[in-house]
């Protein structure tokens, strides 16, 4: 099953969408967790630093500058990798005490409220939110707080969005394609049972798997009405054959008493039995034809599938034509390739070779030309009358092969228009691919056997390196 065929299926492109509403909420569900967790971390920071500056006013308001000082050099001394962060400057930013060599270049964020970034002994930088206050009129003083776990909440959110994303991106992929090839594989089963049926096979049924599903619910239904379908086209092929054979057996009759009474009648009656006795024999022949398509389209027609000698079957076909060929002075050719065998029922793909041929003389104009050809093409036996006579319309082509359809110049030949109709009955039996194609003039039918590597060249030597038979009568 191809790739392109999974994504174009309604069940991957219904679960791209959905891959899509899920990957934006995931988003923002990822987005306001992150928004959550780094402004607790910010509220604790800045409660911080709002309790330090409490404090060291008040220690300024009761020690004045030189305690101020003493405080912050001893907490400084304390803890000396602690993530406090303390400044004493000048009016002009000139560092009186505190832990920072210079006044940094601060980013307002609102009111006193500033951040800023401050350089590790191991060259990292990380983040510093404080404050700016003035406890006398010449000093500023920098109280802050190192967010390390902010710096790390925002790389670790990062790295979830990004896996996070990526894993469910993938995860939505894979589900997508492994449904639309469930889906695929059910749709398959529907289409090949469908084209099953299509080529012949009413005992065709779509496989249920016994979930229940909406898929076995479709294919319960189709093969009820194929049941219905089935019985309908078996009444009807039923009713032909005993309408056929009811018919067969009067008119056999019929013959049979005009054949005596042709015997003793005088020459004029004579002749006006001679046509009765034709009519009648075109009658069965029909009837004939008739029952012969509908046991094998219904498969009641007990077909061989035993190896056939195609070569010998295209001559013993193309000897028996040669007489009304030479009759109708038309040129009659035979190119058969040796050794050229298939499986199949010997008696109806003679009676198929036969119906082409006996066409092919009887709609070609005398002095025309038909030919019969017998060769292999990518391994698989192919099997060609062509005519030069008038040759069958594109649009018609189709028409012609069902049942009693004739065209319009045809209908001054002897007939009923069974012929194509029985050689398309065959065909489908063996699988061969029935094509009619335009001559220029005339028609071309070819038949394309299936593949059959069981059976293949004759295995002697001699039909292996034989070179193709020519024939030609005129």
């Amino acid at each position: 099953m191809h790739l392109a065929d999974q994504l174009r299926t309604t069940t991957f492109l219904l679960t791209l969408r959905y891959m899509v509403l899920f990957f934006v909420s995931v988003t923002i569900l990822i987005g306001l967790f992150n928004w959550a967790a780094i402004g607790y971390v910010e509220q604790e920071a800045d409660a911080a630093i709002g309790a330090e500056i409490k404090g060291l006013s008040e220690q300024f308001a009761q020690r004045g500058p030189a305690g101020l000082a003493q405080v912050i050099e001893a907490r400084i001394q304390a803890y000396p990798d602690g993530d406090a962060i303390y400044l004493i400057a000048d009016k002009d930013g000139k560092p009186l005490i505190g832990n920072l060599d210079a006044w940094p270049a601060l980013r307002v964020i609102e009111n006193d409220l500033v951040t800023f970034q401050h350089a590790e002994p191991d060259g990292d930088f990380v983040r510093v939110r404080a404050r700016v206050f003035t406890p006398a009129q010449d000093v500023r003083m920098l109280i802050g707080r190192k967010v390390r776990a902010l710096d790390q909440l925002t790389k670790l959110a990062d790295r979830t969005l990004f896996w996070g994303l990526g894993i469910t991106l993938a995860l939505a992929l894979a589900g997508g394609l492994l449904m639309s090839n469930n889906v695929l594989r059910r749709v398959g089963e529907f289409n090949a049972t469908s084209r099953r049926i299509m080529e012949g096979d009413l005992t065709q049924r779509v496989a249920t798997t016994g979930t229940g599903d909406e898929f076995d619910e479709l294919a319960s239904h189709l093969n009820q009405m194929m049941d219905q379908i089935e019985a309908l086209m078996s009444s009807i092929q039923h009713m032909s054959d005993n309408v056929a054979h009811d018919l067969r057996t009067p008119l056999t009759r019929l013959r049979n008493r005009l054949e005596g009474l042709m015997a003793s009648a005088e020459v004029r009656q004579a002749e006006d039995i001679g046509a009765c006795i034709e009519d009648a024999d075109a009658l069965l022949s029909t009837f004939a034809s008739l029952l012969s398509i509908a046991r094998i389209e219904a498969g009641t027609y007990d077909a061989d599938r035993d190896p056939v000698d195609l070569t010998q079957g295209v001559r013993d076909a193309f000897e028996l034509y040669t007489a009304l060929a030479e009759d109708k002075s038309i040129t009659l050719t035979c190119d058969v390739k040796e050794g050229v065998r298939v499986r199949g029922d010997r008696n109806l793909l003679f009676q198929a070779m036969t119906n082409l041929l006996d066409n092919a003389i009887k709609y070609t104009p005398t002095d025309g030309q038909v030919s019969i050809k017998l060769e292999e093409r990518d391994g698989r036996p192919v099997l060609e009358v062509a005519d030069s006579g008038a040759g069958i319309p594109e649009d018609m082509r189709e028409k012609v092969l069902q049942r009693f359809y004739r065209l319009d110049k045809s209908r001054s030949e002897p007939g009923a228009g069974l012929g194509l109709s029985l050689v398309l009955a065959i065909s489908k039996r063996h699988g061969i691919d029935l094509h009619l194609d335009d001559n220029a003039p005339g028609l071309r039918v070819r038949m394309l056997f299936p593949d059959d590597a069981e059976i293949g060249k004759l295995s002697t030597e001699k039909s292996q390196n034989a070179p193709p038979v020519r024939r030609e009568l005129a």
